[in-house]
């Protein structure tokens, strides 16, 4: 009598055994690689120093797929790519073959199954974002339509590597969980502190752990209509959001208070300069699904002035720290507001009347 298949444990935390589920020239050749080249934007050839390669098309998807959509992606995969498949970080799908003849028959069936092949080199990659209305519990935004809507205009900069260097866009639904640095980044922006309904604070929320998440003391207990309740000192409080996850009742969303701000120059890596923190430059734009037409515009005006005065192999912020942030708004057009200011002078009184932190 056979026995079953003995089933691998999940793994809570690290990262999963890639071996698996590898495919075997790279199994074969891991760590032992000569050199790699692009011989067309999409597609990589690695050389290993056995003489082995191995071709790899990347292809843009959508982060949140149907099964439908998976099921096709798989299909291809059996049918022209030896049925080995990855995804990136930035929720490309890549499909490893180990002869140049099956380039092209696998380019072609991804292109007419609507999946653009691209996003390597200097081009725009596909864009990092987080949940949105499908999938956050505070949401601010529809991360993943206002990626929709920024892919639809940069479809040709994603198939081309015309771009003086690579450029990698981030979006956040909010402003405190998901997101990271960014070339580009799309972030809400709150502008109000949150509504407290202090009808439902003491059903819903624990006090104690709301006054502690706050980052900047701005939140007490207090007593309201007879009711157990928290108030928010607005003289304070920089409307982060923070409190909103753990206790719903003081909602930081609004159609009047939720917007939108771009933000650039963020990088995560050390190659050429220094990683870096993205700074704000465009803030208040109107929070406009579905299409988010004012975003889309600001961004385009970002990559295009880049595009246009950047030198070969600068990344925006190595642009902008080249040229200055006053060209910058002079050569995109953006006004420079308010906003822009960092005059925040209470860090030290409001930090050390916090439980986080202490200086």
């Amino acid at each position: 009598m056979s026995t079953a298949e003995q089933l691998r444990h999940p793994i809570e935390s690290g990262v999963p055994d890639p071996f698996p589920f590898m495919h075997p020239v790279l199994k074969r050749n891991y760590g032992a690689w000569a050199w790699h080249d692009r011989p067309r934007p999409g597609v990589l050839r690695h050389v290993a120093k056995s003489g082995e390669e191995v071709w790899t098309v990347r292809a843009g998807t959508q982060r949140q797929m149907d099964v439908f959509t998976i099921r096709t992606l798989c299909d291809i995969a059996d049918r022209f790519a030896e049925g080995y498949v990855r995804f990136t970080t930035r929720s490309s799908i890549e499909f490893m073959v180990s002869a140049a003849d099956k380039v092209a028959p696998l380019v072609d069936a991804l292109t007419d199954a609507g999946f653009p092949v691209g996003g390597t080199g200097n081009s725009v990659t596909m864009i990092s974002h987080t949940q949105g209305w499908l999938h956050c519990d505070i949401p601010g935004t529809d991360a993943s339509g206002v990626v929709k809507s920024m892919m639809d205009m940069l479809h040709e900069e994603f198939v081309r590597e015309e771009m003086p260097n690579r450029v990698h866009i981030t979006t956040s639904c909010c402003q405190i969980n998901c997101g990271g640095q960014g070339d580009i980044s799309i972030n809400v922006q709150y502008t109000k502190p949150p509504k407290i309904n202090h009808d439902l604070v003491a059903k819903v929320c624990e006090r104690p752990a709301v006054v502690a998440r706050c980052p900047v003391a701005a939140i007490r207990p207090a007593m309201v209509d007879g009711k157990p309740s928290l108030e928010v000192d607005e003289q304070k409080c920089v409307c982060c959001g923070a409190c909103y996850p753990p206790c719903p009742p003081m909602q930081i969303n609004g159609a009047d208070s939720t917007k939108i701000a771009v933000w650039v120059g963020g990088k995560h890596s050390n190659a050429r300069s220094k990683p870096a923190f993205h700074k704000l430059v465009v803030a208040n734009l109107p929070n406009n699904p579905p299409r988010w037409p004012e975003v889309a515009e600001v961004v385009r005006t970002i990559l295009s002035t880049y595009k246009a005065n950047a030198k070969d192999y600068e990344r925006i912020g190595e642009w902008i720290e080249r040229i200055g942030w006053p060209r910058f708004f002079e050569l995109t057009g953006f006004a420079f507001t308010r906003h822009h200011l960092d005059t925040w002078t209470g860090a030290r009184k409001t930090m050390n009347m916090s439980a986080h932190v202490r200086f």
